[in-house]
């Protein structure tokens, strides 16, 4: 007869976090339901914010859109 038992215990163990790979962070994140994607179309709002700070225009309009976009909500 086997005398085994399975025992869980919780362990605190420091780590350096740049140690791991970007790509294992982020299916962690996934993993736990606390992912980030991007749509199409945030990529889109977000590549004409960015060009038009980088030419110094206003690009309030498309930064009301992009929040909307991702929070829902109405600035």
């Amino acid at each position: 007869m086997s005398k085994y038992k399975t025992i869980y215990t919780e362990v605190e163990v420091d780590v350096d976090i740049s140690e791991f790979d970007s790509e294992d962070l982020i299916e962690e994140l996934e993993s736990r339901g606390m992912g980030f994607s991007v749509s199409e179309s945030s990529k889109n709002l977000l590549e004409t914010i960015w060009l038009k700070r980088r030419e110094g225009r206003d690009y309030q309009y498309e930064l009301d859109q992009l929040i909307y976009a991702g929070l829902g909500k109405i600035v």
